[in-house]
């Protein structure tokens, strides 16, 4: 008869930042690592300690211990120290799906140039699991997923009671994506600790086991056995060896193991059989009371993730497809420059730090992270798009005189793009007067008559202004820093149809050189009133929006109202005490001013007013400092006020299906959250959010076994929803919590600020910037559409929001590339481009899309000069397998639904 085996994993869960400072958990690691290493020279019994799937503890040990590097190596190598297969463990919610991407593509690399790779992905205590993480790790190699939240969970830390509703049978599981790929999964059942400080003594290992031993077995498929050796920083067991030969001792017919994931995995997969149970897309702890899910992390520290999301924009969506442009014509890729730019930015992105639920000074650490990171961006984005635009030929503009000044508008999304482009430009330069003198002389110089043409000659749509003089200066390669005083104007151009992942160029030339543009109506007839090709605003006294949407004749009324609640909880998760009613400007008198007004664009600024208690009352800091439960407080709010005096600037521009709005507000109270709520009429029963590589349909009303009021959930770009009779979607930049509110004519609610005064979960962690008392904005996006959001492709519009456009100022001169190109010609329906880059390790351009949809489609790629072959590759860009080009110099790609397809082009 076989026996059981008990297989004890050492570890330790590494939160490289949360209830302490970064550098005092590394303190901590240094003795953790270095006992460890102990341990293996003089302990034969103690084979292997798991490194929590993160190679970045490596980083950080040889940082501040060089010295101990080939010791460490050796360690790996022979298979002691289990590596990877990630950087960092990352919140995969609230992580792009590219960002989960270089994750994987960094930790793999790091791991096997230590020496070792554990090829099980590890989410110990990730706050759900995106859906398509199956399909990521099966393509990036990995034989397993071990995960301690989403299934079955009824208690805090999944803390697992009889009884009840569970998704699964067994804690082991095939978790499959939405496009099909299954991959084994194991739940923590009783948490990552369930096998922590084993016991020596006998009579205390008895007690120990016979509780253990009965809980792990309630819930494994197989007699092989997980028991996690270790906690949240915990320090490594030294006695472990003794321990494990105690437990022989008292029970001979249970096989004790000092193991490893690889050989637990091995003997799961060759017992299981056919006996485990699938769960299917994203694990989201739905099944429960949905107390402890933890999704309004989503809206803690929200300066924090709108930073988050500018810096993963200019990367992905940015910097790297204008590195590409560059690359193709000559200059280097840097690879090593885009590698620092995302390590840093990854640092941010473990699930304490990127879910804004640690202590001040984490949070003060990551503003500055994403700073550095987002500089380095803009820095590539500026090189490469000023070579593309010095090599461009702008030759054409020669015959507007000296005057002329022209500039390249880059299109770095996967659609062809129109909307109203911002950008300020130096008229005149001087550089050879002392700057004093060249302001005078730039101040004094006469401004032109300015408009704006393109390369054909034809005048554009734009507005020019006067911007007044500026100092700048150049950096150029060869010589010293070269200072100027530049004249500078704001020009507002209106860019028709530019080409997907390419550019055009325009010129500021002098309007008696070029003549003027056709001049149609304006978009706002008064301050109260937008129109455009597709929608026709009216904006009513409180400040909402009422909007027909001409191609469908439906009218959404009353949109984009704020609201104001008690919010009693903690960085993790919103609570509102009963007896405190909601605030709301719905009804209230708003100011509104048309402050914008052309054929092309017209903005409206609203001007809210909401008075709100400054904070909650008394009770709230007894109830934190006595440590009661949430859920449980009975706090009210003061009876002091503050006025929170919001600004939105609502802007409409010609062929848009979109309405955008900017609010800014500095906040000025404790202890509240704010959603900017859309009321949209539309009768379904489920709707659409953006995800991971994933638009997820999901249910408006939550299980029967949800107790909590808060009904909130993830979101990527937006949320939307449709009937037979139109749709609405709200896109955002880093806004990633929102609620459907049935009872409000499934109303669309997005918050926009949450102020809390404490960390939570285990102790007393006051944390006073997680009150954002600070300037906010937030940026958002109301899209009107006809038919099913997936199946009309509305969804791409949301993606482009996010992205702004590029402009590069050039000099009239003669050039190599053309006045307009695009780097990269594709087709797919309900296909969505998320990446252009180039190989990490070659010439290699790699683009990146995912069906968004569950049904197949064909995904069309034009040949052309600037690759000879095409291939199939996956996630960690090797090649799968190569593809061959109709005779119409098309390549087409067969997709599965919910597909991630990734193509080289060699």
């Amino acid at each position: 008869m076989k026996k059981k085996t008990v297989h004890i994993i050492s570890h330790s869960h590494w939160d490289r930042e949360w209830y302490l400072p970064l550098e005092r958990h590394k303190m901590k690691l240094l003795d953790l690592i270095d006992t460890n290493m102990e341990l293996f020279d003089k302990d034969p019994g103690f084979y292997s300690f798991h490194l929590d799937g993160q190679t970045i503890v490596l980083d950080d040990y040889l940082e501040i211990r060089p010295e101990k590097r080939e010791e460490l190596l050796r360690h790996v190598r022979e298979g002691h120290f289990r590596v990877g297969p990630f950087y960092i463990l990352q919140d995969e919610f609230l992580t792009s799906g590219e960002a989960n991407v270089r994750n994987i593509q960094t930790g793999i690399r790091e791991a096997k140039a230590y020496g070792n790779l554990t090829k099980v992905g590890y989410f110990p205590d990730a706050f759900g699991n995106a859906g398509q993480m199956p399909q990521l790790l099966t393509q990036a190699g990995m034989e397993a997923v071990a995960f301690g939240r989403g299934v079955k969970p009824v208690g805090f830390n999944n803390e697992l009671k009889e009884g009840g509703e569970y998704e699964s049978a067994y804690s082991e599981m095939q978790w499959q994506s939405p496009d099909g790929t299954k991959l084994l999964g194991i739940l923590f059942a009783n948490w990552y600790c369930n096998g922590m400080e084993i016991p020596v003594d006998e009579k205390e290992a008895k007690a120990y086991w016979e509780e253990r031993l009965a809980k792990a077995e309630m819930f494994a498929s197989t007699d092989e056995l997980l028991f996690m050796n270790g906690c949240d920083h915990q320090p490594v067991q030294k006695d472990l060896s003794a321990a494990i030969e105690t437990a022989r001792r008292l029970y001979p017919d249970i096989e004790f193991v000092h193991s490893n994931f690889e050989d637990y995995v091995k003997k799961v997969q060759a017992e299981a059989g056919e006996k485990l149970s699938t769960v299917k897309g994203e694990l989201t702890s739905q099944e429960t009371d949905g107390w402890y899910t933890l999704v309004n992390t989503c809206s803690s520290h929200v300066t924090l993730k709108r930073q988050n999301r500018r810096n993963e924009v200019a990367l992905e969506r940015v910097s790297e497809p204008l590195a590409v442009f560059a690359a193709e014509n000559g200059k280097e890729y840097p690879h090593d420059r885009f590698n620092y730019a995302w390590k840093i930015l990854m640092q941010n992105h473990p699930h304490d730090s990127i879910c804004g639920c640690s202590v001040d000074q984490v949070n003060k650490e990551i503003e500055v992270r994403f700073d550095r990171s987002t500089e380095i961006a803009h820095t590539l984005s500026e090189d490469a798009s000023a070579y593309v635009a010095d090599l461009t030929d702008t030759s054409v503009f020669e015959k507007y005189g000296e005057n002329a000044v022209p500039f390249v508008v880059f299109n770095t999304t996967g659609d062809e793009r129109t909307g109203k482009v911002t950008v300020v430009l130096d008229a005149k330069r001087d550089y050879n007067k002392w700057l004093w003198d060249g302001r005078r002389d730039m101040k004094a110089w006469e401004l032109p008559e300015y408009v704006v043409v393109d390369s054909e000659g034809n005048v554009q749509k734009a507005t020019v202004e006067d911007a007044d003089v500026k100092f700048g200066y150049d950096l150029p390669d060869d010589k010293f820093r070269q200072p100027y005083m530049a004249r500078q104007v704001k020009v507002s151009l209106f860019a028709e149809k530019l080409p997907a992942l390419g550019y055009r160029t325009y010129a500021l030339v002098p309007a008696e050189a070029a003549g003027t543009a056709v001049k149609g109506s304006n978009i706002a007839s008064d301050d109260r009133h937008l129109e455009n090709e597709f929608l026709k605003v009216a904006i009513n006294d409180d400040g909402t929006l009422n909007v027909l949407d001409k191609q469908t004749g439906k009218t959404y009324e009353g949109l984009g109202y704020f609201e104001d609640t008690l919010d009693a909880g903690n960085e993790y998760i919103y609570f509102c005490s009963k007896g405190n009613p909601a605030i709301v400007t719905k009804g209230t008198k708003a100011e509104i001013k048309l402050v914008e007004n052309t054929d092309f664009a017209a903005s409206v600024e609203v001007t809210n007013v909401l008075t709100v208690p400054v904070s909650a009352d008394d009770q709230l800091k007894e109830e934190q400092e006595g440590l009661v439960e949430f859920m449980k407080r009975t706090c009210g709010r003061s009876s002091e006020t503050t006025q929170i005096v919001l600004h939105t600037t609502v802007t409409l521009e010609k062929d848009s299906r979109s309405v955008r709005f900017v609010t800014e507000f500095d906040n000025t109270a404790k202890d509240h959250r704010i959603r900017v709520v859309a009321p949209t009429g539309i009768s379904c029963t489920h709707h659409y959010a953006d995800s991971v590589f994933e638009v997820v349909n999901r249910p408006n009303e939550h299980s029967k076994l949800w107790e909590n009021p808060c009904k909130c959930e993830h979101q990527q770009s937006f949320v939307g929803l449709n009937d037979e009779k139109g749709g609405m979607l709200i896109a955002n930049i880093g806004l990633y919590e929102y609620e459907i509110l049935p009872e409000e004519k499934n109303a669309l609610a997005v918050t926009i600020l949450r102020s809390v005064g404490e960390l939570g979960d285990w102790g007393v962690f006051p944390t006073e910037l997680s009150q954002q008392l600070r300037h906010i904005t937030a940026e958002y996006e109301m899209t009107f559409f006809a038919g099913d959001l997936v199946e009309s492709n509305s969804f791409r519009s949301a993606y482009q929001f996010q992205v702004p456009y590029t402009v590069a100022q050039t000099k009239v001169h003669a050039g190599t590339l053309p006045a307009e190109k695009s780097w990269l010609t594709w087709e797919g329906e309900r296909m969505m481009f998320s990446n252009l880059k180039e190989k990490a390790e070659g010439t290699d351009r790699m683009a990146r899309f995912v069906n968004c949809s569950g049904e197949p489609t064909v995904l069309r790629i034009k040949k052309d000069a600037s690759f000879e072959t095409l291939y199939f590759s996956n996630i960690l860009e090797e090649e799968v397998r190569p593809e061959t080009a109709n005779a119409d110099g098309w390549y087409e790609i067969p997709v599965r639904g919910f597909e991630i397809v990734t193509v080289g082009m060699r």
